[in-house]
């Protein structure tokens, strides 16, 4: 397992890798590709916003947006395993990792009919925090209804 941030010589990989987690959250967030069958990427790999990809074995596995609202505040704003990757817990190993390795105090937010991304984030931020996060349910001016996990180490 090898994570890294995404530059100017990977961002293609990550651009690749988001055009199946634009189609996966397409029918819940009522998304559609631009005329050339693309999804935008939002947000934007820029200022605040971190990427990084999860590569096994040499191949790109995983992706990641997260936010660096504050210094040592984190929001994850895209969160995205292949499905041929999503087996012994790739997912939860790369983020956890990331969550070592940035500290700090995270919100993840997932939008009314994602139910597999609450579990999800349910049993990594569980286990990661050892059940000491908070969980709510609240408008989000953007996506609507959410449920949030919240945290600090």
């Amino acid at each position: 397992m090898k994570i890294v941030k995404v530059d100017e010589s990977n961002a293609h990989v990550y651009a690749n890798l988001y055009q199946g987690y634009g189609a996966e959250f397409s029918r819940i967030i009522d998304d559609k590709p631009n005329a050339d069958g693309l999804f935008e990427i939002y947000p934007k790999l820029e200022g605040s916003v971190t990427g990084y990809l999860l590569y096994l074995d040499g191949l790109p596995a995983a992706l990641t947006a997260i936010d660096e609202r504050v210094p040592h505040e984190f929001e994850i704003c895209d969160f995205y395993v292949l499905p041929c990757f999503r087996k012994n817990k790739v997912g939860k190993r790369f983020i956890s990792s990331l969550f070592e390795r940035l500290q700090g105090s995270w919100e993840i937010k997932q939008v009314a009919g994602a139910d597999h991304a609450i579990k999800f984030w349910r049993d990594v931020v569980g286990d990661y925090t050892s059940e000491n996060y908070v969980e709510d349910v609240y408008q989000d001016h953007k996506w609507g209804t959410v449920t949030r996990q919240r945290f600090s180490h």
